[in-house]
């Protein structure tokens, strides 16, 4: 006899501190067969260990007691679990905070049922990908080398991204000595359709610049204006 099995439920926390919109979180989610928690605050004592069992995590940013990007920086230190963050915050240098933080994902209030969920199966799908996805080292430019977590190592010298700086890395080392376009690097990196007044994935390729001159990267991240963005390997 053979018996089937269900799939454990993907489990979602949603910290949101307005109590209509929490409740409204919850049955949406529920019904789209989600396990989902709510929390309505976050302080001092709240262990953030605890939040690493969930899935996804939806997360205003102006929480009582604590701030989101606070909260998610925080995270980002220890764990990788992915974050959406929720606001009414809708300025441009709002989100590149949130992004450059580490968020996977920004959803401006107000927003609808429709919107989020298309957000929160982008992610999921992307985190998905990159859990079944095999850990290529070989035939990085530098020997550049990715371990388990977040980072990139070069000799004895280590990098650590955000996971958005770490999904741009691997679409250059899959691609290297090619221009890519920011049009391509927005849908495989950020996940979003390309906006002339966006300047989100210049920010982060600044970081990645940086981080990746900081461990002694002989290459470089160049930029091929009008087009886009090409990882170069070690001259000879």
């Amino acid at each position: 006899m053979s018996y089937l099995s269900a799939q454990p439920a993907t489990k979602i926390l949603a910290v949101e501190d307005d109590p209509l919109l929490a409740a409204h979180l919850e049955q949406h989610l529920r019904r789209r067969g989600f396990d989902v928690s709510v929390c309505h605050g976050v302080d001092d004592s709240t262990d953030l260990q605890v939040w690493t069992a969930f899935d996804l995590i939806l997360m205003d940013i102006l929480l009582p007691g604590r701030d989101g990007l606070q909260l998610l920086g925080e995270l980002r230190e220890r764990f990788m679990v992915p974050v959406i963050l929720m606001s009414a915050l809708g300025a441009e240098q709002d989100r590149i905070v949130g992004f450059s933080q580490g968020a996977d994902d920004y959803l401006p209030k107000p927003f609808s049922m429709n919107e989020m969920d298309v957000r929160i199966d982008a992610v999921l799908r992307r985190v998905a990908y990159e859990r079944a996805a095999p850990e290529g080292a070989q035939g990085e430019p530098a020997a550049l080398r990715k371990d388990m977590r977040q980072d990139m190592q070069l000799g004895t010298a280590v990098a650590s991204f955000t996971p958005i700086e770490y999904r741009l890395m691997q679409v250059l080392l899959a691609h290297p000595e090619e221009v890519l376009s920011k049009p391509f690097l927005y849908q495989q990196v950020l996940h979003r359709p390309f906006s002339q007044q966006d300047r989100v994935l210049d920010m982060h390729v600044s970081h990645v610049r940086r981080k990746l001159a900081a461990i002694g990267y002989a290459g470089r991240l160049a930029t091929v204006w009008g087009k886009g963005y090409v990882l170069t390997q070690v001259p000879a």
